[in-house]
Parts: C-alpha cells; structure tokens; sequence
C-alpha cells in the first residue's frame, strides 16, 4: 500500500493523556486505510494516510440509498509484546458476503486483511496495554454520485482504529435486556444476515425503549410470529440449562458472529451438549421461573461475553437464576479472551500475529 506521511501526528504525550480513558469508539488513531473501486478499475490506488473526513458528493448513492456496509475486530497486545488479530479471515469472508447481499463488490481477502495489517503497524503504538485493545472497523461505502435505484459504480473501502479500554469497568457485570413486542429486527430474505448500517439504524428505536425500561440492551423475536428469540440489538444470545446443554438461535434472519461461533466450538471442546435451535420468549420466561434455565448471555466483539441477569417485559420481570454471572458463562469468556491475547493453546488456529 502506498503510504502518506502524516504532517502532523499525535504527539506520545497527547496520545497517553488520551489513551488514559478512551472509553469506547471514541478516540482514533492517526491513520485510515482506504482502497478505491470503479466498475473500469476495479480494486486500486490502496493507501494509508492521515485520518481526514472525506470529501463526497451531496447526491452519493450512500446518502440516499443506504449501500454500506462494516466490520468490527479487534487487534490485541499480547505476551512478549505481540500484536494479534482474532480470526480476520472470518471477517474477510463475513465483509464479502455482506456485500454480495447488498450489490457491492467483494475484496480479496488477502486485501482486506492487508489493509487491516498495514493500519495496525503505522498505528502501533495506540494499541493500549493490560485489558485494552485497538478497534478496528473495516467499511465500505458507495460513492457515484447519481439519483437512481441501482447499484453504485464506485465505492471507497476503509480501516478506521479507535483505542478500547476494558468495556466493563470493574468486571463483566450482569446486564439487564428488554425484550421488544414493538419492533422486529429482520424477516426472511431481508438484511439480518448483513453487517450493514441499515440494521442498526432499524434498531435504535427499539434499543431506546430498552434504555427507558432500565434496560442495557433490547432482545428482537422473529418478525413472523413474534415468538422465537432472535438476538440482541448488537449481540447473540445463549442460554445454558440445568442438564449441562446449551442453545443459541439457529442462523437465518440473525448476524452470523464470530464471537458467536467461537463460543460454540469451545462450548463443544469442554463437552457440553450445544445445539442451534429455536426457543421462544414463553419458554424463557418458564424456564427462568422454574429454575430450568441457569444462565443467558449475550457475546460479541465489543463486549466479548456479557452475563445476562434480568428480563424485563410488557406486563413484568423476570431474573435469571440468582441474576449474577454463572460459572459456564464465566468459562467460556475466560477461554475466549485468553485466546485472543494469546494465552492458552489455540487449537483452532485462531490468532493471526501481525509481523512488525
């Protein structure tokens, strides 16, 4: 990648004094990749330059007909000062099949990590120490400037980082979740499977009366029968029971996460019982009452696991269990983050170091 001298970086003290509480997607670093395509040029002028705002035409497709869609992974610092990346080809291929379903172009994904690696190195030093991390959020975004429904013939890809400190400070704390009977996430043939923006736009609303509720997060049922857990505003969910199994719901109109199915393989390396399957609302609630139901959490990047201890509803409450977090819950994250920084024996041959 061609790379565009900053005129003027960051200095290490301003950095530190930043970097002392980044919070989340708050703080960015110096650098941004970007890569350009046209339906005459396809994939060309790749480069890392100084983070600017862009510079695009009021009438491109992006601001009207909503092609975009992004990424969200994170670079670890580990032992011996290791930088690593969790499974990136996951996302590569997640990035590639978001943009099928919405008329965008694919990139290689020797690129597409590529750009991720050349970011990471430029921008080292903001990868912050102990249970820090450097999120990176791949994206891609339509630019022709046009005023009719079709695909765009150009589009920008780009690498932005932003510095994360632990997203729980403290410790993982129990969350409470609001389960909408409002609004539905996704339906059969629409977006759910997509990393796009237009999800979550769809979801703000809902995740808005979860905030009103006294909730952290709001739980979407399917769009049919209003029925069937779905998953959260940003996460999937699980649900551990008193016989050792556990459940998450079935992909479909869901986001397939890496964080997901990392949980899934090592819920099956410790020989416990996992199943993809549909479970209602009503069986929650039941299970929940009866003590059937022993543990729920939610998992994704930005949270990695996060236990859920409460319900809240139209009509009532209901906590799970004794509301803190369980011991399989507790496990799983344990295994997991470790993995990512580089503890414990990565039988998958999930971590990905980046040469420095």
């Amino acid at each position: 990648m061609n790379h565009v001298p900053h005129p003027d970086p960051t200095s290490a003290e301003e950095r530190a004094r930043l970097m002392q509480d980044p919070g989340f997607g708050r703080v960015f670093t110096d650098h941004m990749a970007t890569i350009k395509w046209t339906s005459e040029k396809g994939w060309h002028d790749a480069r890392i330059e100084p983070r600017k705002p862009f510079q695009i035409d009021p009438a491109a497709s992006v601001l009207h007909y909503a092609q975009e869609i992004f990424e969200g992974m994170k670079a670890y610092r580990g032992a011996g000062n290791a930088v690593t990346l969790f499974r990136p080809l996951e996302n590569a291929r997640r990035f590639n099949a978001s943009a099928e379903r919405l008329a965008m172009p694919t990139l290689p994904e020797a690129d597409f990590i590529g750009a991720i690696e050349e970011l990471v190195r430029v921008d080292r030093d903001w990868i912050p120490d102990g249970e820090g991390s450097l999120y990176l959020r791949p994206f891609m975004i339509s630019t022709e400037a046009f005023l009719g429904v079709r695909p765009s013939n150009e589009y920008l890809f780009c690498v932005i980082a932003s510095p994360a400190g632990a997203y729980f400070k403290g410790g993982a704390k129990p969350v409470k979740v609001w389960v909408s009977d409002d609004y539905t996430r996704a339906a059969p043939g629409g977006t759910g499977a997509a990393k796009c923006g237009g999800n979550y736009a769809a979801s703000l609303v809902a995740q808005a009366q979860a905030v009103k509720n006294g909730c952290d997060q709001v739980v979407f049922l399917d769009a049919a029968e209003h029925r069937w857990v779905e998953e959260l505003g940003g996460m999937n969910v699980f649900f551990v029971f008193d016989d050792g199994s556990v459940r998450t719901p079935p992909l479909g109109t869901i986001l397939p996460g890496i964080t997901r199915d990392s949980i899934l393989a090592l819920a099956r390396d410790e020989g416990l019982q996992v199943e993809e399957a549909n479970y209602s609302f009503d069986d929650w609630k039941a299970d929940a009452a009866s003590g059937r139901l022993k543990e729920v959490f939610a998992c994704g990047t930005a949270a990695v696991v996060a236990a859920i201890g409460e319900i809240r509803f139209t009509g009532g409450t209901q906590q799970i269990a004794d509301g803190q977090d369980g011991p399989v819950t507790r496990r799983l994250r344990e295994k997991l983050t470790g993995l990512q920084r580089g503890v414990g024996a990565d039988i998958h041959d999930w971590r990905h170091v980046i040469e420095m």
